[in-house]
């Protein structure tokens, strides 16, 4: 028989994926916690045994996520991978993190500018800066090394590929026509290979 601690940490994590997905859908900001207690079939009043607010929810929801890819991260970055795998293992972290983590995803890409406004989500703009010395210094390796190409201006190459990985959100949906592994290889090949024909 589960113990009550267990029930209870497992109500957590089934009303923070609700949210999340509540958050995903409709904004953080339009998202009330009568949504999110409506959604789980509970009174408003008996979400607060839980969380103190919405924000505590999406807090959860975000800094768990970071901290797991960023963990994922780290462990590239310390390998002895040259620049190019570690860039290909990155991308493919990056639409793994998409498939099994696509609501905090959609979180952060559409409400971290307004969710940074409140001192408590400070760690975001942090996790930002980070993020973006962490791709632009493999990009920077792979120059100098000759692992990637020497005309490359890294900052306009560190754009592209955020913008083009992190946007898939948009349309990428588990259980689609492609998984998170044939995007990636797809991405992979146009970003290394380019367009052209062979």
């Amino acid at each position: 028989m589960a113990s009550n601690g267990t029930n209870a940490s497992s109500r957590r994590a089934e009303l923070l994926a609700i949210a999340a997905e509540l958050f995903a859908a409709r904004g953080f900001r339009a998202t009330t916690v009568r949504d999110i207690a409506d959604a789980a079939g509970i009174l408003s009043g008996s979400l607060y045994h839980h969380f103190d607010s919405k924000e505590s929810m999406v807090d959860e929801i975000l800094s768990t996520f970071q901290a797991g890819l960023f963990e994922e991260y780290d462990a590239v970055l310390t390998s002895a991978d040259d620049a190019r795998n570690k860039l290909e293992r990155l991308v493919r972290i990056s639409f793994d993190a998409i498939h099994r983590n696509r609501p905090a995803v959609a979180i952060f890409q559409n409400d971290a500018a307004v969710l940074a406004e409140d001192d408590r989500f400070d760690y975001l703009r942090t996790n930002n800066e980070r993020f973006r010395t962490m791709w632009m210094g493999v990009i920077d390796e792979g120059i100098r090394t000759g692992a990637l190409r020497d005309d490359l201006d890294p900052v306009l190459t560190y754009r592209f590929i955020r913008d083009t990985v992190w946007v898939a959100v948009a349309w990428y949906r588990p259980g689609g026509q492609f998984s998170a592994a044939e995007v990636a290889d797809q991405y992979l090949a146009i970003l290394l290979e380019g367009l052209g024909p062979r």
